[in-house]
């Protein structure tokens, strides 16, 4: 399974923090990688062109760039950070 973390508004609109998600094809687009949690969490599409992924801890822009992912990996969510 590859874990996905949620920050953030991101966590917020999907209501949970962290899940476990089986069957991510892998190697995968980033940018099929966040369809594939846009499919599961419909309401992310309000963070559309707005937020990053970091797989292993490492940012990737949604595109065409293409991620390997083996079991037990972490993808983060990460949403714009507010200023304070």
């Amino acid at each position: 399974p590859v874990f996905v973390l949620y920050f953030a508004k991101s966590a917020e609109l999907t209501g949970v923090r962290e899940e476990e998600i089986v069957d991510v094809p892998t190697p995968i687009s980033s940018r099929d990688l966040w369809r594939l949690l846009l499919q599961r969490h419909p309401r992310l599409s309000a963070l559309q062109d707005q937020v990053v992924l970091a797989v292993r801890q490492h940012y990737i822009s949604i595109s065409e760039q293409v991620v390997t992912l083996g079991d037990g990996d972490e993808v983060a969510v990460v949403p714009p950070l507010s200023g304070g």
